[in-house]
């Protein structure tokens, strides 16, 4: 349950422990159902775009549709405030508690801290100026202010998350609490991200580099040493993870909220000759398909992401549409390699003439559709009963050391340290090489540029809901979608930078609320 409760309740130490639970669970409305958090973070980028499913590809497009009314905007936006309301709610009612260690409650506010620094980091980086607030909401609520991001950072991203890293633990006895390594991490994010801004501070890159190298070195954090290894299932609990948002194997406990990450990515082959629908290959939805230059941007004869994360060959599972040849036979068995898509780097290997000979089908890229497309698997469940099951258990790693490695190296290069940055980058791609090929992988300070440092989170990051913010993060969004997002190209805009703010908002705040610029109903000039 995720609501805030009596007061005579939260303020018992019974109560105190459901309220920090229930904080959490705010956070499944963007890391679990329906696709609001995948649509928002990976919708509208130059590495994704639309497939042919779905009711949302507006926020792809960014045409006229992507307004005040928007389902997932207006979602995304009420649960956001939704979270922080609950985070005040128990803030504030513990001072009340009696009867709870005080080093105990220490760290459960410190929790609740986190999450709501989580919260409005996540609307500032989406919307800009926004409502702040930081006591709870009772009742009926017709004000609300905007206020400048700047202060957001300065009155409660910021203190919150400094708060957090002096009082959380460095380790939770309950896997996935926040511990002082994810405030850590998180804090060198909004750091990094405000260190962009016309308000940034002089220090705001290096305070990221400090925090980064403290999550690094101080918590025995590993990298995987298989790329692969890290969306094994059975892997979940891995060396890697600084901070995830937890889901169960136990689907009755998911209820509505399990992870649907394998949903999203997938084309649909459940249409294509010798396949239907099962378990183990997913149920098709296809929102996102990569775009032609996310597929353009691995040189898979040195560097395994793509292998290791896309699927290749769809074997038979439906005797009863195998094609057959000229005499009638079926071209191939239950079991067989029915479809297989060769995938960036391999169209030259695949000429009409060997298609024609092979029993299979093969697709190249130049057969790709909307429907038909590279199959990002690294979300896929293995453990849902059946093949309509929607919710799935696996955990939504929201930090782990790759992205903090990543993170310090644009710190570095923001502070004219090109060396220091592909120190850190050549990390990632030595664990990413095949092996013997690590040395190829390696770059030098003169090929650290930006750009460079956005393409290797694509290939490291690739459907991870970090790239949207990414690019809003680095003021490349517009300039990237316009390069490399062709249904999106031709609408987007500079005031894309942020968000609609929604209608809803609007209309119940007394007076009205500033639309954001650009959009209808916006004041400014």
């Amino acid at each position: 349950m995720s609501d805030v409760s009596a007061s005579s309740y939260y303020t018992t130490p019974a109560g105190l422990e459901d309220a920090v639970d229930a904080t959490y669970g705010y956070l499944k409305y963007i890391y679990g159902p329906p696709e609001r958090g995948f649509t928002m973070n990976t919708f509208g980028t130059d590495v994704h775009t639309n497939g042919a499913d779905g009711s949302h590809k507006v926020v792809n497009w960014y045409d006229n549709n992507l307004n005040a009314s928007q389902g997932m905007v207006r979602e995304t936006w009420n649960y956001c405030y939704q979270g922080i309301n609950q985070a005040n709610a128990v803030i504030n009612r513990s001072q009340s508690i009696e009867g709870l260690d005080q080093e105990l409650l220490k760290s459960r506010l410190a929790e609740v801290k986190f999450i709501r620094a989580f919260w409005y980091f996540y609307l500032v980086q989406q919307w800009g100026d926004v409502h702040l607030t930081l006591e709870e909401t009772e009742g009926v609520e017709v004000e609300a202010n905007k206020t400048p991001a700047s202060d957001i950072y300065a009155l409660a991203i910021i203190p919150d998350l400094q708060a957090a890293i002096l009082d959380l633990p460095e380790e939770q006895g309950d896997y996935g609490r926040a511990t002082k390594a994810a405030a850590q991490f998180m804090l060198a994010k909004a750091f990094l991200t405000r260190s962009y801004k016309s308000y940034g501070e002089a220090n705001d890159a290096a305070d990221a580099e400090r925090l980064m190298t403290n999550v690094i070195d101080d918590y025995g954090f590993e990298l995987q040493e298989d790329f692969g290894a890290l969306f094994d299932y059975d892997n979940q609990l891995n060396s890697e993870v600084i901070w995830s948002v937890q889901n169960t194997s136990d689907l009755i406990l998911n209820g509505d909220q399990g992870n649907r990450g394998h949903l999203y990515f997938l084309m649909e082959y459940d249409k294509l000759p010798g396949m239907q629908r099962d378990t183990e290959n997913g149920r098709p939805w296809k929102r996102f398909r990569p775009t032609n230059f996310s597929l353009g941007m691995w040189d898979r004869t040195i560097d395994a992401r793509y292998d290791k994360t896309y699927k290749h060959v769809w074997y038979a599972n439906n005797a009863a549409n195998i094609p057959v040849d000229g005499n009638g036979d079926p071209k191939y068995l239950v079991g067989d390699t029915a479809l297989f898509i060769p995938g960036p780097g391999k169209d030259a290997e695949w000429p009409q003439s060997r298609k024609d000979a092979t029993r299979f089908e093969v697709y190249t890229t130049d057969q790709y559709t909307e429907r038909l497309f590279p199959s990002l698997n690294k979300f896929i469940d293995p453990f849902r009963p059946d093949r309509q099951w929607t919710n799935g258990s696996r955990d939504f790693v929201v930090a782990r050391l790759a992205d903090a490695y990543m993170i310090r190296a644009e710190a570095r290069f923001k502070q004219s340290n090109p060396q220091g940055a592909a120190d850190d980058i050549n990390e990632i791609r030595r664990r990413a090489a095949w092996d013997g090929m690590e040395a190829a992988m390696e770059i030098t300070a003169g090929d650290v540029t930006l750009d460079f440092i956005l393409d290797e989170r694509a290939r490291e990051f690739d459907g991870e809901m970090l790239r949207w913010f990414d690019l809003a993060r680095t003021g490349k969004l517009v300039e990237r979608v316009r390069l490399h997002n062709d249904e999106a190209s031709g609408n987007i805009q500079d005031y894309h930078i942020f968000r609609p703010i929604p209608q809803q908002q609007i209309d119940r705040t007394l007076g009205g609320y500033p639309q954001n610029c650009g959009y209808p109903g916006s004041t400014c000039g």
